[in-house]
């Protein structure tokens, strides 16, 4: 078991624990949504994709978001899954990103969907 995101509180009083797949899916949409900057000791952590919320869309900017999460994911979750198919799409202030992964300490395939919208 590891610590749930956001953090909060069980039922018991306790830190709240979530399940390794759980846990995983956490930090991939801590990485995705987390702006360069924003952590303190990390400074690089993060993909910067909210900033790109409100670009005027286009085949490029889809072609670089997608670009710049995958190199990200890679840096920084790159030990723990192998990024099959991602699909980032930009529609008027939300952005929609589905991922499927395969988790290298087991082999099992997952899929994950974030949407945010600004």
């Amino acid at each position: 078991m590891d610590i749930a995101f956001p953090l909060h509180f069980d039922s018991r009083g306790r830190t709240a624990l979530a399940a390794r797949d759980d846990h995983l899916r956490d930090m991939i949409e801590q990485l995705i949504f987390t702006n360069p900057g924003e952590r303190v000791n990390r400074p690089d952590f993060g993909s910067g994709l909210l900033q790109l919320v409100f670009a005027p869309n286009s085949p490029e900017l889809a072609a670089t978001v997608q670009f710049t999460l995958q190199a990200a994911l890679q840096r920084w979750l790159g030990d723990v899954i192998e990024v099959g198919r991602l699909d980032v799409e930009s529609v008027d202030s939300s952005l929609h990103i589905s991922l499927g992964y395969i988790v290298r300490a087991t082999g099992v395939a997952q899929t994950a969907s974030f949407t945010r919208s600004a």
